[in-house]
């Protein structure tokens, strides 16, 4: 028992081993090229695709965003806009008492007319902010306001020109020692502390930023995708709101003709009023635009307005303390490498597991859809994980290496052919040719053989050996289903084993054994069995069977006169014996006949056994089962319709 499963446990490492090696050095080789950020621009496209797929959002009420649009800058017919239409819009905005003014319009000199009416206007409103750039190149905010009235717009491309991360806060790089705040951030701290929730520093990690008990996940060198970026200053992964319309956006002009039309005095206070109101340029012709691939459906495509970058921003932050919408967060690298080779060693058990190149593409595509839908929920739910590099390990490793798996399996085939063919050639020679050279060996022995009846025999010996040798030509090229016997005669595997065996039992007896000389009692019965419950294999293999127990007797038995050989089946097995009277010396050597009998056995699952009878003869028989519903109804109708004959004939 414990060689068996030995011998099996060692045949199934040989066969894993032949897919496992290069499936560790492909999931190994894509680790090295994620670490090296050769594979940052596929997994910032894959990331963006997931972004865009998201269900649409409704709009947030919360933020208004004031767009000079180039309708404006013609009306106005000067650009930049002057200070006082600024300073005027300002005011007009302030009375209808928004929650906090963001004015996304760096003004560090003055574009008169209308300076000194601006800086008093800039002044006057406490609740508005400011603008200014850190870097690369510095660009001053207005003189003379306190710092909790200025913020900074700067963003971050990726390499590819994208801009999926927001710089929330940096140290000044004229002077480390003096900390600011991004546009948004301003916005959302002083939107939620009017809503009672205060900017802290974070809990789990202290350099990040928290609203209350919602904590700002900061951005680091290997977040997600990225591989080696730059984390300077507190940054925080982008989760852009998705929808036709993200924003109410009003111009200029849409503002003045409201107020204008006087129809509805309220309205303007019911779209300005507590919220976030947000000032920048709409106008293409500015081309104050940001690359982005993760909102669906914007105008210009992949672009959308500085102003509205900021909105996004803000909405983000608001939106996460206020609603509970998620921020984007990552794994750790151990977190994700362990997900990246989880699917590089399921591919590689998919193609150990599949038998045919159609099965493992059917199975690879699954899984892979399974991947693609497992990640995309995990972006609808906040977590980027790295989909692209664990995509390419399942493909690359599920349809390289069942290449390798079905060429192993192919060079076993071939083996196994081989060995078939070894093996069918020799049961051939032994069952025919060399029977007849161990009966002429025997005469020899006995002195009894003439020599013109000795060299009959060896003709007859070199006459059988060639048509083995034609016959297994043959069988090679036409693959017939046959079978030939040692006397030459050539049966059609494909009817019933019934009638075969009764071809085997007769025309064995009728070969040239001493034994068979001095036979009186031919006897021989054999049950059917239905077709379905053997294979052409296994009937040329019975039927070797059959002879080689036959010539066994033909050759060794002394004094034999009675020689019975039957089929029967009993309670879904069915045995095959072969019994004769002659004395034979017993022994306990196992020749090759009797391990191609106990081959066979094991083949079958059943059961060999030769009994020496002493003077009464010799037992051989071979027991397998026979499953199969039909097989024991056949043989219950068959049983039923022979006692119902007997009570006819009164038997």
């Amino acid at each position: 028992m414990l060689p068996t499963i030995s011998s099996k446990i060692k045949k199934e490492f040989s066969i894993w081993s032949v897919g496992t090696l290069p499936g560790i050095v492909a999931i190994v080789l894509i680790v090295l090229v994620r670490l090296s950020g050769a594979l940052q621009v596929i997994e910032w496209v894959t990331f963006d695709s997931f972004l865009r797929l998201r269900p649409s959002e409704r709009i947030d009420e919360r933020i208004v965003i004031v767009g000079i649009d180039e309708a404006d800058i013609q009306r106005i017919r000067n650009y930049p806009i002057p200070d006082r239409e600024i300073a005027k819009l300002l005011r007009t905005l302030q009375k209808y008492r928004p929650r906090v003014i963001g004015l996304d319009i760096v003004r560090d000199l003055p574009v008169e007319p209308g300076y000194a009416e601006l800086v008093a206007t800039f002044k006057d409103i406490k609740n508005l902010i400011v603008v200014e750039k850190v870097i690369p190149v510095s660009i001053k905010p207005p003189p003379d306001l306190p710092p909790e009235k200025i913020a900074f717009i700067d963003y971050l491309s990726d390499d590819d020109g994208k801009v999926r991360r927001a710089l929330l806060g940096i140290n000044r790089p004229e002077n480390d020692k003096k900390y600011v705040f991004s546009l948004p951030l301003r916005l959302a701290q002083t939107y939620l502390k009017a809503e009672g929730v205060e900017l802290s520093n974070g809990i789990r990690d202290r350099k990040a930023m928290r609203f209350g008990s919602t904590e700002l996940p900061r951005f680091f060198p290997y977040s997600g995708g990225y591989a080696g970026a730059d984390d300077f200053g507190v940054q925080l992964l982008l989760n852009y709101r998705n929808g036709r319309e993200r924003f109410r956006t009003l111009s200029l002009q849409d503002i003045n003709d409201i107020e204008a039309a006087k129809g509805n005095p309220d309205l303007l206070r019911d779209i300005f009023g507590s919220r976030i109101v947000l000032i920048g340029k709409t106008a293409p012709s500015i081309k104050d635009f940001i690359n982005t691939s993760g909102i669906a459906n914007v105008q210009p495509p992949g672009k959308i307005y500085g102003v509205e970058f900021h909105a996004h921003v803000t909405s983000q932050i608001v939106s996460a303390v206020l609603d509970g919408r998620p921020l984007l967060k990552t794994w750790s690298q151990s977190w994700e490498y362990l997900w990246i080779v989880g699917w590089g060693v399921l591919a590689i058990y998919l193609g150990r597991l599949t038998q045919s190149p159609l099965k493992n593409l059917v199975y690879v595509a699954a899984a892979s859809l399974g991947l693609v839908g497992i990640s995309y929920a995990f972006i609808i739910g906040g977590w980027w994980i790295p989909a692209a590099p664990a995509l390419l390990i399942l493909v690359i490793n599920g349809a390289i290496l069942n290449t390798f798996y079905q060429y192993d399996r192919f060079l076993r085939f071939q083996i196994e052919i081989r060995q078939h063919t070894i093996e069918r050639t020799f049961v051939e020679i032994h069952n025919g040719p060399l029977q007849t050279l161990a009966n002429i060996l025997r005469h020899v022995q006995d002195q009894d053989l003439e020599p013109n009846r000795l060299l009959e025999e060896l003709k007859d010996l070199n006459w059988e050996i060639r048509e083995v040798g034609e016959y297994l030509k043959l069988e090679a090229l036409d693959r017939k289903e046959s079978f030939r016997l040692g006397s030459g005669l050539i049966l059609d595997l494909k009817i019933p084993i019934r009638d075969l065996l009764y071809e085997v039992y007769s025309h064995t007896l009728q070969r040239n054994f001493p034994s068979f000389k001095t036979l009186k009692v031919k006897a021989y019965s054999f049950e059917p069995i239905e077709e379905q419950y053997l294979s052409l294999e296994q009937k040329r293999e019975l039927c070797q069977f059959l002879e080689e127990a036959l010539c066994n007797v033909g050759k060794h038995s002394k004094k034999l006169t009675r020689l019975s050989a039957t089929g029967s089946s009993n309670k879904g097995w069915y045995t095959l014996s072969i019994k004769d009277n002659g004395s034979s010396i017993c022994s306990s050597f196992e020749g090759r006949g009797t391990k191609q009998c106990l081959n066979l056995a094991k083949k079958l699952k059943g059961n060999f056994k030769r009994t020496c009878l002493g003077e009464k003869g010799t037992l051989c028989e071979l027991t397998w089962p026979i499953t199969g519903r039909n097989w024991n109804f056949a043989r219950i109708g068959r049983n039923l319709k022979t006692k119902i004959l007997k009570g006819r004939l009164g038997g």
